[in-house]
């Protein structure tokens, strides 16, 4: 199979199942966002020391591509679909994030990025999905959201990812 296919050239895409749309859409925006998201955290799950976080990470990847299917299917196919968000996955976030909390003291005011290259690509990843998180609330005024769950999803994995930075930055997760 060929890596270029020239069917993208006039400005359209393909949905999950074949659906064209404008690459000007708001889905293919909102899921190349949560894209460069997921690449962005690739790059601190390769920068950081910590096994537990790495761990955590690659959990997070994995749900920002069933949220990216989701976004990326037409709503007569969103019930082909294998997996979709949910409450448990939502709960297993905040989970995460009581679990890092005990760990480390949270700051009391803005921190400034970039006390180790881990944590600053966590903190970039954070920002990234805020965007994404952002983008998806204009999919739900759009009436295109399918799926609300994906809200609280992407609003807490951007507090879990805050929180991994932090913990990086902890002398027990590898920082100063």
């Amino acid at each position: 199979m060929k890596l270029f296919n020239k069917k993208g050239d006039e400005g359209y895409t393909s949905m999950l199942y074949g659906q064209r749309i404008r690459k000007s859409d708001p889905r293919p925006e909102t899921y190349g966002t949560l894209d460069e998201a997921n690449s962005t955290l690739g790059f601190a799950r390769a920068l950081s020391k910590n096994e537990r976080v790495k761990e955590i990470i690659y959990k997070v990847q994995e749900m920002l591509f069933v949220i990216g299917g989701e976004l990326a299917t037409d709503p007569k196919d969103y019930g082909k679909l294998k997996k979709k968000i949910e409450e448990e996955d939502i709960q297993e976030l905040q989970n995460l994030i009581e679990e890092m909390e005990d760990k480390i003291k949270l700051p009391k005011s803005f921190i400034i990025p970039g006390a180790s290259l881990a944590s600053a690509s966590l903190d970039m990843a954070r920002t990234i999905i805020r965007r994404g998180e952002r983008r998806a609330v204009g999919l739900k005024e759009d009436n295109i959201l399918l799926n609300d769950k994906i809200l609280a999803y992407l609003n807490r994995s951007a507090d879990l990812i805050f929180t991994l930075a932090r913990y990086e930055e902890s002398p027990d997760g590898g920082g100063i």
